[in-house]
């Protein structure tokens, strides 16, 4: 079988190849490299009658073989060729022992789980120097962001929404926006847009494209029920594929990206509900409650004085990528998938194997993509713990806040005043775990 190898991060890296793999930036290629020289999606190789070709698959610097720019290429047995920074080697033959697992390839990493675990607590503990308590919120926004997750906020004013993004942003050392959603924003008001502009050496006049609040590591979305729809989906192909496109030309958003958007749950005059497709590309939906009297007691004692907190980062971009990585090669048995589909499965009314409370009082149930956060939710969840090991009650502790906002009651639920919180419960307790 064909392998690539190539080096980065300072390690070497064996890929098997099979009929077709796609290589790019994004998580959702074969083969995933989170370099920023590449594209998100960058290339292709695929097998053809005689061996191998690689072919260029829309990214914006090609692939380069000895020095030259190429849109495909015939892949010999010791072929070199660059996608961005990272340069590879073809083999014609795998050289990997026959003994090598026969799970999917990815990449050979040798994970510290206990420095994860410790970069985790000194997050959390930088972060409480300025957040008093919401340990649950801070610890599932974390999950979501080595998971390569996004959030929503809900909760009532004054709660410290925006202090905690800002917050977690120091703590990761990576670069946060605020953008304040308002009904008169614009798409571009959040992506950018190009501007006319005059060279002053030659007097002509040439479009340049200025970057908007978008191109962040981390981005808090204040309030985004406030601006219509059109401006809303501005964050769609951003929050799916890191990318935004403007004018037809497409350019990637930094290396990590996260989305939190926050929503007041009262003052619903003059807002714009977000549509169920964009519901669904948020990881979680976190609810934010009030504080303990302890906790609210020990707020208006600190931030009533000249006091400043400085908070020291604990990780850099370069930590969470490779975090989130770490999160991929966690291995999953079967029975906690078939455990995790099965409560998906059970949000569906009228389908088989339905609860009887489920076809009275649901409308829409939850689509695949919420099987897929519940695992990287569950996988992220155990190394933070310290453990390589996904059990059940993992996947259990994250249903909440992936099913949520997934789950669309219908009008008898709403007559019976039952909440999507109670149902997702009423479903945890009701889908056993799998018997053989």
């Amino acid at each position: 079988m064909p392998t690539l190898t190539y080096r980065f991060q300072e390690q070497s890296h064996r890929f098997s190849l099979t009929d077709r793999a796609r290589i790019g930036r994004a998580e959702d290629n074969d083969l995933c490299v989170p370099c920023d020289s590449m594209s998100a999606h960058h290339a292709v190789i695929a097998r053809n009658g005689h061996g191998c070709q690689i072919t260029d698959a829309g990214s914006r610097n090609g692939i380069l073989v000895d020095g030259q720019k190429v849109n495909s290429f015939d892949l010999a047995d010791g072929t070199v060729f660059a996608l961005g920074d990272v340069e590879f080697v073809f083999s014609a033959q795998d050289e990997v022992v026959a003994t090598a697992p026969a799970a999917a390839p990815k990449e050979e990493v040798s994970p510290d789980i206990a420095s994860l675990k410790n970069a985790h607590d000194k997050i959390l503990a930088e972060i409480g120097k300025v957040i008093v308590g919401q340990r649950e919120v801070l610890n599932q926004m974390l999950v979501a962001l080595f998971a390569r997750g996004h959030c929503l906020l809900i909760g009532v004013p004054g709660l410290a929404k925006t202090l905690m993004v800002k917050t977690l942003g120091e703590a990761v050392d990576l670069e946060s926006r605020r953008i304040q959603f308002t009904p008169d924003l614009m798409p571009s008001d959040i992506t950018g847009t190009d501007i006319l502009e005059e060279d002053a050496a030659t007097g002509k006049r040439v479009f340049r494209f200025h970057r908007g609040p978008i191109f962040a590591n981390l981005l808090l979305a204040d309030e985004i029920n406030r601006t219509p729809p059109k401006t809303q989906a501005a964050l769609l192909e951003a929050m799916q594929e890191q990318r935004v496109t403007i004018s037809g030309k497409t350019y990637d958003l930094p290396n990590p990206f996260m989305v939190l958007a926050t929503q007041n749950p009262i003052e619903q005059e003059g807002t714009y509900p977000l549509p169920e497709a964009q519901l669904d590309r948020f990881m979680f939906c976190i609810h934010l409650g009030y504080p303990s009297a302890a906790e609210e007691q020990q707020v208006i004692l600190d931030t009533t004085r000249d006091l400043q907190a400085a908070v020291a980062g604990a990780l850099n971009a370069a930590g969470v990528i490779r975090c989130q990585h770490l999160v991929r090669q966690v291995p999953v048995s079967q029975h906690v998938a078939l455990y995790a589909m099965n409560l998906i499965r059970a949000t569906r009314p009228d389908a088989e194997g339905s609860p009887d409370f489920v076809n009275r009082w649901v409308r829409w149930g939850a689509g695949t993509r919420a099987g897929q956060y519940l695992l990287l939710a569950a996988k992220a969840h155990v190394l933070l713990q310290g453990r390589f090991s996904v059990a059940c009650a993992d996947v259990r502790e994250y249903a909440l806040p992936v099913l949520r906002h997934r789950i669309f009651p219908n009008f008898t639920a709403a007559s019976e005043s039952v909440t999507t919180d109670q149902i997702v419960k009423k479903i945890v307790e009701t889908v056993k775990e799998p018997q053989y």
